[in-house]
């Protein structure tokens, strides 16, 4: 049923072959762990869309965090009421949940199919998905430091036989390359975890202990599982984990999780700085300066009111005020012509008033 999918990684596993071969020993082991490594290289390059919406999904995922703790106090056990509120929050925030295992569910087919196709090579073997005899005769008697890379730390049955059967071939050689390369690829499993949990941000309640099993979990469950693998797989494995790590840095390094040291300072890094030179006003311009709210620039100062509620007239200046304190000649009681008439009249031709000026232009107040 999946061997279009076996054909399918064979076919790459070719090309990259036939590019090596050209500067390299065809048969040579180092080919063919460039080989593996470079399928590892193609199908993450394809892939890496599908991580970034994983990343861009957990972001999200961290955004509604307290909406959702929101929801799970209102609704309380009513587990059916919840479910119909999450999904409806993560519809309307365009949340996807399953975005993040879209990097990790293809990876899974690719990681068997690879399985099955070393599994099966061994030498004297018929040629199998797209390689001719020679080529699968090749992969099987490659040996990668005295290891063949389709041996595994346990062989059993005709395979065993086979491999063994190979000059300068012992358990020695096959075993050591096999459990280093174990041991590492345990290693790297575990701090590319622990890079997931600073992706991801810190986690409480259930989430918190999936994060823990898989950290400490997925590298035990692979190293045991790691002495049955043959040598090229767990190169593959390796190398995956070495991309993955990178990545992890990559995607930490430009979308650092919200609210972490590094994104506040990239979120500062971000705003654009204030140039001064930018709000100074240009060479020969007139600065402008803003206007107060109290009152206008050129608003007209107050007079100074007595305290019996009168206004002292003042003369102007350099005009003689009129002697005694009697009303001038023609005019009323109260300063004003009879009449009422707005004229103030002047007394001869030296100019001096003779009564005082209305109550609106009394005194000025000093500053």
């Amino acid at each position: 049923m999946l061997d279009w999918l076996y054909t399918a990684i064979a076919w790459v596993m070719k090309q990259w072959h036939a590019l090596f071969s050209t500067f390299l020993d065809p048969a040579s082991g180092i080919t063919w762990a460039l080989s593996i490594v470079f399928l590892v290289v193609t199908i993450r390059v394809l892939l890496f869309r599908l991580f970034v919406k994983q990343v861009k999904s957990q972001r999200a995922m961290q955004e509604i965090q307290p909406e959702i703790q929101k929801l799970r106090k209102q609704y309380g056990s009513d587990k059916q009421g919840f479910s119909q509120a999450m999904m409806a929050l993560n519809k309307e925030r365009g949340v996807n949940p399953l975005a993040g295992c879209l990097p990790i569910l293809p990876q899974i087919p690719i990681f068997l199919s690879l399985f099955h196709v070393l599994r099966r090579i061994a030498p004297g073997k018929d040629g199998l998905y797209s390689w001719s005899d020679t080529l699968t005769n090749q992969a099987a008697s490659a040996q990668l430091f005295g290891a063949p890379i389709s041996a595994s730390f346990n062989m059993t049955g005709a395979k065993e036989q086979a491999i063994l059967g190979l000059p300068d071939v012992g358990y020695t050689n096959i075993r050591i390359v096999a459990f280093l390369l174990i041991v590492i690829m345990c290693g790297t499993t575990f701090f590319t975890q622990k890079q997931i949990m600073r992706r991801s941000g810190p986690v409480e309640g259930q989430a918190a202990m999936v994060q823990k099993l898989l950290l400490y979990g997925m590298p035990l469950s692979l190293f045991v599982s790691g002495f049955f693998f043959p040598i090229g797989v767990l190169l593959y494995w390796f190398t995956n984990n070495l991309w993955t790590l990178g990545q992890q840095f990559y995607i930490l390094k430009k979308l650092p999780p919200p609210g972490s040291p590094a994104a506040l300072a990239k979120a500062a890094a971000d705003k654009p700085p204030i140039d001064p030179k930018a709000l100074a006003p240009k060479p020969g311009a007139k600065p402008v300066r803003p206007k107060s709210g109290s009152r206008g620039a050129t608003a007209a100062p107050s007079p100074t009111v007595d305290g019996d509620g009168t206004t002292p007239d003042a003369p102007p200046a350099g005009a003689t005020p009129a002697e005694g304190t009697g009303p001038a000649e023609g005019g009323s009681a109260n300063g004003r012509p009879p009449g009422g008439g707005g004229a103030r009249p002047r007394t001869g031709s030296s100019g001096s008033r003779s009564s005082a000026g209305p109550a609106n232009r009394g005194k000025r107040k000093r500053r």
